[in-house]
C-alpha cells in the first residue's frame, strides 16, 4: 500500500482527479490517497493557497499527485507551483515528449526529453519596483543549481539509454548567467563520455524543433527557457492536453501535468485526464509497480489509437465520464 498526496487543485483539477483515481483503483493499484486541497478556493477560505498542511503532506508521503491550480495573471497570490518547488527543493522538472499513435501531429517521430533547472533563474520571480515606470527582474543562476540539473539530465540519459544531452541557453547575450550554466554543462559532460554532448542557443533551438525535431533526444536548460520549450514540443504531440511532467527532489517527486486549470470549462464533465493520467503512470514507475503502470499505459493508449471515444480536444465529442470508462474498459 502506497501513501500518496492528491491535490485536486482548481478549475478542471478535481473532475480529471476523480478520473485517474476511479482507473487507477480499477487497475488494481494498492494506494492510500492523503486528499489536499490548494489553489484559490483555498486561498479564500484558509488565507493562503498552499496551506502548510498540504507541504507537510507530501514530506511526509514524499510522493504526491497534482492537479492543475489556478495562477492569476499580473497580480494576486503567487504561483502554487513555484512555491511548491522551491519549499521542498523539486530542482529537477522532467518533461517526455513522444508522439502518441492517433493523434494526428505535423511529425510521426518526436522523441525527446526537456529536463528543466526548476529552482531559479527569472522563473523564480524575484522582482522590484524601481518606479512608476521602472521594474526590475532579477535573474539567478548559480553554480550549484546548474551543475546538479546538468547531472541529473546526464544521469537521466544513461538510465533511459539515451545518446546525446543538449545544453540550452542564450549564453552568447547573457554572458555571465547562462554562460555559467555552459561552463557547468561543459564540467558535467567530461564526467560523461558514452553520452555525447551538444550545445545550441535557445532561439535557435525552437526553430529547428518545428523543422526536425526527431535529431533531438535530452535537452536540459534553466527554468524560464525550459517552461517555454517544454510547451512548445507538447504542441509537437498534440499539446498540453496529452502532455506530462514531473517535480523531481533529493526525497520527494511531485507528478503533475502542465495544462492549466481550464476554469471556463469547470464542472462540465468536457475535461480531458489524459496528462493527469500519464503522471500517475510515471507516479506508478517511479513506485515500482511497473506491471500497473503498464496495464494502465496500454488501455489509454489502445483508447485513443482506436478513437472511438475521445474528448473534444482530442477530436471526439465524449464526456469526461465517457473517456474515463472506455479506458477502463481497455484495462
Amino acid at each position: 500500500m502506497h501513501n500518496i498526496t492528491l491535490i485536486k487543485g482548481d478549475g478542471i483539477g478535481p473532475e480529471i482527479s476523480d478520473a485517474v483515481v476511479e482507473i487507477l483503483d480499477k487497475a488494481g493499484a494498492k494506494i492510500n490517497w492523503d486528499i489536499q486541497t490548494a489553489g484559490a478556493d483555498v486561498a479564500e477560505t484558509e488565507g493562503d493557497p498552499l496551506p502548510k498542511r498540504v507541504i507537510e503532506s507530501i514530506k511526509k508521503n514524499k510522493t504526491a499527485l497534482k492537479a492543475p491550480v489556478t495562477t492569476p495573471i499580473g497580480k494576486g497570490f503567487r504561483s502554487v507551483n513555484v512555491r511548491l518547488r522551491k519549499e521542498l527543493d523539486l530542482y529537477a522538472n522532467i518533461r517526455p515528449c513522444k508522439n502518441i499513435e492517433g493523434i494526428k501531429t505535423p511529425f510521426d517521430n518526436v522523441d525527446l526529453v526537456v529536463v528543466r533547472e526548476n529552482t531559479e533563474d527569472l522563473y523564480a520571480g524575484i522582482e522590484e519596483k524601481i518606479d512608476e515606470n521602472t521594474m526590475h527582474a532579477i535573474k539567478v543562476i548559480t553554480r550549484k543549481s546548474s551543475t546538479r540539473i546538468v547531472e541529473y539530465a546526464f544521469n537521466y540519459a544513461k538510465k533511459m539509454g539515451r545518446k546525446t544531452v543538449w545544453a540550452v541557453t542564450k549564453a552568447n547575450i547573457c554572458k555571465l548567467t547562462d554562460g555559467l550554466f555552459l561552463d557547468c554543462a561543459r564540467e558535467v559532460a567530461k564526467n560523461y563520455p558514452e553520452i555525447e554532448y551538444k550545445e545550441i542557443l535557445v532561439d535557435a533551438l525552437c526553430m529547428q524543433l518545428v523543422q526536425n525535431p526527431s535529431k533531438f533526444d535530452v535537452l536540459v536548460m534553466p527554468n524560464l527557457y525550459g517552461d517555454i520549450v517544454s510547451d512548445l514540443t507538447a504542441g509537437l504531440i498534440g499539446g498540453l492536453g496529452v502532455a506530462q511532467g514531473a517535480n523531481m527532489g533529493v526525497d520527494c517527486a511531485v507528478f503533475e501535468p502542465v495544462h492549466g486549470s481550464a476554469p471556463d470549462i469547470k464542472g462540465q464533465n468536457l475535461a480531458n485526464p489524459t496528462a493527469l493520467l500519464l503522471c500517475a503512470i510515471e507516479m506508478l514507475k517511479y513506485l515500482n509497480e511497473f506491471e500497473i503502470a503498464k496495464k494502465v499505459e496500454n488501455a489509454v493508449y489502445k483508447t485513443i489509437k482506436e478513437g472511438k471515444v475521445l474528448t473534444k480536444d482530442l477530436g471526439g465529442n465524449s464526456t469526461t465520464t465517457e473517456f474515463t470508462k472506455e479506458i477502463i474498459r481497455n484495462l
